[in-house]
């Protein structure tokens, strides 16, 4: 059974490129959506995957629904595709940790499990803020432009009000939250796809929906039994991130033992002013063939 590979991509291009020569396996399909705002799309080539590259592109803005937008544009397009046994999806700075070999075997012995990544302390508070309450604005949460003295002002002075008030959306909805990555079955794709008009109207001026969306819906469904483990930050959903050092931390060549003993299957993130570490572990993960 093949998997698919779900790829946002919106800077560090070389460094895509690479990651492409990693999943290209016969096993594998790669879809790539680039954000709206790149001028130039690079040629990207494939020997044994097949490539797909998202016809529609979409304006992605931090912390606004059309992050979800894209995740669920990548979802339809591949499940459209086939019905793949795993949907992965990763940013354009990540990297396998692991070979190709060793991936599907991995998946193979879990089959059927939905790796998530899920916060594990209290979150009620913060979904309160972020999920119950209207955010004007949502395409302008990290504007820094002319303007900015003007929206937030706005948006948080809507926000009191809503407070002061009582006004709550959503509130019959039990949120949950982690990180926005994850490696998740052809049925609980069916079943989010199945959604998508409920998620317009849940999720929309929300703020930062795309690290609540699938955890929720997971979690409120049958979907939660079949979680692959739900007791660490990280094993989760089998990806290495470091939000300790940074946001996230940015791998160094230093750190290439941490990188290679773990036993995440991905991490993220990567850059070219660290070119060789990223190098050392593409050529330690390519599947030779």
């Amino acid at each position: 059974m093949k998997h698919a590979y779900l790829i946002i991509a919106h800077n560090e291009l070389e460094l895509l490129k690479n990651l492409i020569s990693i999943l290209d396996d016969e096993r594998n399909d790669i879809f790539i959506h680039f954000d709206a705002k790149l001028k130039e799309i690079p040629e990207l080539s494939v020997k044994k995957s097949r490539l797909y590259i998202l016809q529609k592109r979409i304006n992605v803005c931090w912390a606004d629904f059309s992050v979800v937008e894209v995740e669920l544009a990548l979802l339809r397009t591949a499940f459209s595709n086939n019905h793949y046994v795993y949907y992965h999806l990763l940013s354009g700075v990540d990297l396998p940790l692991k070979n190709q070999d060793y991936i599907h075997s991995f998946f193979d012995k879990n089959a059927g499990k939905e790796f998530i990544d899920f916060c594990l302390f209290d979150v009620s508070s913060e979904m309160e803020r972020k999920m119950m309450r209207w955010h004007l604005f949502p395409k302008d949460f990290k504007n820094l432009g002319k303007f900015a003295f003007v929206t937030r002002p706005i948006r948080a002075m809507f926000v009191r009000i809503q407070e002061y008030l009582r006004i709550k959306r959503n509130k019959h909805i039990i949120f949950r939250k982690g990180s926005q990555w994850f490696s998740i079955t052809s049925d609980f794709v069916e079943y989010l796809l199945s959604q998508e008009k409920k998620f317009r109207s849940i999720y929309s001026h929300t703020f930062c929906p795309d690290e609540v969306i699938i955890q929720t819906e997971c979690w409120n469904s049958s979907f939660r039994n079949k979680l692959y483990d739900y007791s660490t930050n990280y094993k989760g959903y089998m990806r290495l991130i470091d939000w300790t050092r940074g946001g996230p931390y940015v791998w160094r060549d230093v750190d290439y033992d941490e990188l290679v003993e773990s036993e995440c299957l991905f991490a993220r993130k990567f850059s070219s002013e660290y070119i060789d570490v990223v190098k050392k572990i593409t050529d330690l993960v390519k599947t030779i063939k």
